[in-house]
This record gives C-alpha cells, structure tokens and sequence, in this order.
C-alpha cells in the first residue's frame, strides 16, 4: 500500500487522505502525517481504513494514556494532544456550519476545557460471560464490534469506578445470575456512587449477600433493573445518600434517578450553564422557553435571575423530575413544565404555547385594558408580545430542532435564542433555518470539550433577530 499523507481529520476523528480517486478515512492518523493503511471497507468513492504504519508523525501526537486505546470503542482520540482535540473540534463545528448551514458566526467563542481523564460520571458498561477465557469481562465494546473489551481499568471514568472494572467482573463471575447480567449503568453524584445492575433473572440470596458485601466493602450502592427503566429499584444500602448534582453559581442543587439522562461531566456541564446563562442574559420578568429542557439543568438557572420560564420535554417522566426540582430549590413560583413532542412542532402549537404559559395573568390584564386594547404600554405587553417568548434556550438530542425552528412566525419570533447542540451538523442545518429563514444573525459560536478523547462535539451558539 502507497504511504498517504493526511489532509485532516473528520468528525470522527479519522484522518483524511486521497489515493486513486478516492476518499481515505484513516483511523489513527493525525493531520500532516505520511502513514501507511489497510482497509476494512471499500466502496466505490470511499474506504475506511486503519493505519498500519506512520512514517512522519505529527507534533501533536502524543502516547495514548490507557492501554486499551484501539481496542475499546469508548475513546477515538487519545493519540491526540488534548489542546489540539479542542481545535479540531472547533474546526468541525466550524466547517459544517459553512459547509451545511452556508453561515458563519460573527464571533468564535474561546473554548470551553475540562479534565481530560476523569471526567466521565455517566457510562454504560456491557457484561458478558465468554466460556473460551473462562471469565467475566465487563467494560465498553470493542471498536467495531460487539464483543466486550476485555479491559482491567478505563482512564475517563472517575478513578474510584475506573478501579472497580476487575472487582465487578469477579463479582459476577461467582453470581447464580451472571448469564443474565448484561450491563451495568454508572451514575455518579456529588454524595453517591450507584451502579445499576441489568437483572434478567432474579437474585438468590446467596447473589444479594455478595452485592450487599461489595457494595459495603467499596463505597457504592447497587440499583436493580429487573425490566424497563420505570422498574428500578435501589437494592443495598437503603440508607444512602441521595443521588444529586449541584450547580453552585445558581444556588441549585438537582435530584436525580440513576438512568435519567444528566451530562455525563459535571464539572463542565457547570462551566457551560455558566456560559449559555451568560449568553441568554435573563431578566427579572422576561417570558424565557426551555426547549428539551430534561430535568431542568438550565431551568432552574435561568428561574434563579427572577424571570418567568417554561421547560417543555417530551419525556414525561423528566418533567416530573424537573418539576419536583424547580420545588426542592424554592423554584416553583416562576417555573412551570410540560411534556411535548417537540419534533411534532407547528406554527399553531408554538402560538398555542406562548399564549397559555402566560395563561389566566393574560387574560385578567386583557380584560383591564380599554377600548379595542390597542398596543398602548400596557396593551403591547399582553398582546403584541403576549403571545410569544422573549427568550429561547434550546437543547435538544443528536436530531436537533427542525421543526421547532421551522414552526416560527414573526408572531413568536424571541429576540434571542441561545442553542446548545450535541451535532455540529443538526446545529448548522438549523442554523440556515433561524438565519436564512427567519432573519437571525448568527453571533457567536464555539465548542466545549465535554467529552474528552473523543471525536464528540458540543457546542453552543447564540442566535439575535435582526
């Protein structure tokens, strides 16, 4: 195979070359470097390959930490300088929203960094039985691939769960159940470490006095999962605290199950409600929508500033959550929460909206008003922007938000929007909706690293009507 040199890397941090009419996505190679490669697929415009040999090595190579690295499917970028993670990223986001969205921001924000190793409190760790070694293997899936990787360690979860990976596996090896224990979900909070273990088939006591034993003996408490997620159930020690996160800024503490969805880095997740309140500048008495709101990570925050603010998620269970969080942080005066599916979103449902959150103070201030309530002071409060939201913060999943941003009308147009995003690419195709569609200006935008040795980028940008 022809040596190749890279050109740059990809949204998955694969390296990009050419070579006989094609494109190479390289895995392990860095921008600059002169590599050898072998493909695992072919097709007629494209291979996807890994490197075999690196005749010039870039600058910004580095040993990778963890000596699983290429086999665990859970890092892609550990060969990376962590620094130069962050500027690749930024040159993703970037890209797509010139490439995909045809925009571009009038500002790049300075990157957001964190820990690089550490850092994850959130994972879902798969468990398997393998008769061929004759043992229990729990850790991430292998790089393309379905087998589990037979790991002793993982350097981005926290170093106390990072040390429990071989105590587990011995642990399940000696249960009744360990044919019917597939996976272990890690949720760790300020007070609190769970592990929520997958039970397809109920214990014996001889399998609960062993988890009791471990759970004692390393600090954690055990959660089970007999069925769905609505069956879980704290199993040992009953008396534990409860699981929680707190974002200090704001005066907020959050309450959590262990599999309700929460960012897997706290301690950037608070840096980055920090910035996304900073942006979204809320004040005392402005009408300010949540959309995909969860449990209320930005919420609350924003409700703290005084103003009036509207979560809306489609799980209904998360609303609940939200709902009783907003009341554990005295925060229910100014907050209410719904659950909408939000890619069902229509111009109706958004006027609909708008209108009832303001709900029975609109309609007393309407029936105060004179005359035909022409949009004196008073009147243009109520109905010239009765109807719609000052403000919008958006966080939504991997899909984005087209038919949010699709459903706005001049009526519900908010001067600001500020839009958190797990896709560069779903943030750029939005991005030409708001801009091209609606007359935003695209003012700033820029990546945070909350998911180190990764290719995953998170973003933020904010968005102003012209």
């Amino acid at each position: 195979m022809n040596p190749v040199i890279i050109e740059s890397l990809d949204q998955e941090g694969r390296g990009i070359a050419h070579a006989d009419g094609k494109v190479i996505f390289i895995e392990g190679a860095l921008t600059g470097e002169c590599v050898t490669y072998s493909s695992y697929r072919k097709k007629p415009s494209f291979e996807n390959a890994q490197v075999t040999a690196i005749l010039k090595p870039s600058f910004m190579r580095v040993e990778p930490k963890c000596i699983h690295f290429g086999v665990c499917g859970g890092c892609s970028m550990q060969h990376l300088e962590p620094r130069a993670q962050v500027a690749a990223k930024q040159r993703v986001l970037e890209d797509n929203l010139e490439r995909i969205g045809k925009v571009k921001p009038e500002t790049i924000l300075s990157p957001i960094y964190g820990l690089p190793w550490g850092y994850r409190q959130r994972a879902r760790l798969s468990v398997r039985h393998v008769l061929k070694k004759g043992k229990t293997l729990v850790g991430f899936r292998e790089k393309r691939g379905s087998y589990v990787a037979d790991m002793s360690r993982c350097e981005i979860l926290p170093p106390k769960i990072s040390g429990l990976i071989p105590l587990l596996a011995q642990l399940i090896e000696g249960l009744s159940i360990r044919e019917h224990l597939p996976q272990i979900e890690v949720a760790c909070g300020d007070n609190v470490d769970v592990l929520v273990l997958r039970v397809m088939a109920p214990p014996t006591a001889g399998d609960e006095a062993a988890l009791r034993a471990f759970a004692d003996a390393h600090g954690i408490q055990f959660w089970l999962q007999p069925k769905g997620l609505d069956s879980i159930y704290p199993f040992h020690p009953l008396d534990a605290p409860a699981l929680t996160y707190t974002l200090p800024e704001f005066a907020v503490e959050m309450p959590f199950a262990p599999t309700e969805f929460t960012q897997v880095n706290s301690a950037l997740n608070r840096v980055m409600v920090h910035r996304a309140i900073r942006l979204l500048d809320p004040q005392p008495g402005e009408r300010i929508a949540d959309f995909f709101c969860g449990l209320g990570n930005f919420t609350l925050p924003i409700a703290r500033s005084g103003a009036q603010v509207l979560g809306i998620e489609g799980s209904a269970a998360l609303v609940k959550r939200a709902a009783h969080n907003a009341a554990h942080n005295g925060l229910s005066g100014n907050t209410e929460f719904r659950a909408m599916n939000l890619f069902e979103m229509d111009e109706a449902a958004l006027v609909k909206l708008g209108s009832s959150f303001l709900g029975s103070e609109s309609s007393a201030l309407e029936d105060s008003l004179p005359g035909d309530h022409s949009c004196n002071r008073l009147a243009s409060q109520v109905t010239c922007h009765g109807r719609h939201f000052d403000k919008w913060l958006i966080d939504p999943p991997r899909d984005g938000a087209a038919e949010l941003v699709k459903a706005i009308t001049p009526e519900t147009a908010p001067r600001r929007i500020v839009y958190v995003s797990c896709s560069p690419a779903t943030l750029a195709r939005d991005a030409a909706e708001l801009v091209q569609g609606h007359g935003y200006a695209l003012k700033a935008a820029g990546v945070m690293n909350m998911f180190p040795q990764t290719s995953h980028v998170e973003s933020i940008a904010v968005f102003e009507k012209m």
